[in-house]
C-alpha cells in the first residue's frame, strides 16, 4: 500500500489528526466570522467581612453620638431651670432660733443637767467692794447618766438688753459651790454679776466646754 504524503494544512501547517485539505477545528473559512466561544466572566468579588464590620461599627458610633447630644440638650435644660431658682439663704431666722449654744432651754429631756433660776437679793461678802452687784439664785441638777461639773465660772447672766455678765467670784455670801454632781444630785447657789441690771436668763455649761443650758429668771 502506497502511503499518501501529508498535505500541509491551513497556513502551511498540518495539525495532528487533520485530514488532508480539511480546515482546522474552529475555522469557519475565509470571510466568515470566527466563533471561538464566549470567554468566561471573572467571578465578582464579594464584600469582605472586614468592610461589613467597619460599616457596622460606624453605625454604632453614630448612634452613641446622637444619644450623647440628646442627653446634653436635656441636661442643659435642667441646669437652666435650676439656675432660675432663688438660692436658699443661710441666715438664721430671727428670734430665739438665731441664737447660739446658750439658747438651750432648761429641763431638755435627756440632757446632762437641768438649770432653774430666780431673782435673789445680793448678800455682800467681806471681799465685796461695795454693793453694786446683781445676784441670781441658780439650781443645777444632774439629770443624765454621768457626773456634772459645777462651777460659778461656768455660768453667766444675760440681762434684759442682751448684755452678758460674767460671774464675779466671792462677792456674794451664797455663791454657787464648785463641785461634782452624781446622777440625781443637785445644788443651789448664787451667781453674781457686776453692776445693777435686770437679769433675763442664766446660761450654764457642764464643764468648761460643755453644751450650754439656759434658764429664764423667774
Amino acid at each position: 500500500m502506497t502511503q499518501q504524503p501529508q498535505q500541509p494544512g491551513w497556513n502551511g501547517q498540518q495539525q495532528p489528526g487533520q485530514q488532508p485539505g480539511q480546515p482546522p477545528q474552529g475555522w469557519a473559512g475565509p470571510g466568515a466570522p470566527q466563533q471561538w466561544g464566549v470567554p468566561p466572566q471573572p467571578p465578582k468579588k464579594k464584600a469582605g467581612a472586614g468592610k461589613i464590620i467597619g460599616l457596622g461599627c460606624l453605625g454604632v458610633v453614630g448612634l452613641f453620638v446622637v444619644i450623647g447630644i440628646a442627653a446634653a440638650v436635656a441636661g442643659g435644660g435642667d441646669s437652666d431651670e435650676g439656675s432660675k431658682k432663688p438660692a436658699a439663704t443661710g441666715s438664721a431666722p430671727k428670734g430665739d432660733g438665731g441664737r447660739k449654744g446658750d439658747d438651750a432651754k432648761a429641763g431638755t429631756p435627756g440632757g446632762p443637767m437641768q438649770v432653774t433660776a430666780k431673782k435673789a437679793a445680793f448678800k455682800k461678802s467681806i471681799l465685796a467692794d461695795g454693793d453694786n452687784y446683781t445676784s441670781v439664785s441658780v439650781t443645777i441638777a444632774a439629770t443624765g447618766k454621768a457626773e456634772v461639773d459645777v462651777n460659778p465660772l461656768y455660768c453667766s447672766i444675760i440681762d434684759s438688753t442682751g448684755s452678758k455678765h460674767a460671774a464675779e467670784l466671792a462677792m456674794d455670801e451664797d455663791q454657787l459651790d464648785t463641785t461634782k454632781l452624781a446622777p440625781g444630785e443637785k445644788t443651789t447657789g448664787s451667781i453674781t454679776g457686776k453692776g445693777r441690771f435686770s437679769p433675763k436668763y442664766v446660761s450654764c455649761t457642764d464643764g468648761l466646754v460643755g453644751d450650754a443650758v439656759r434658764a429664764d429668771v423667774s
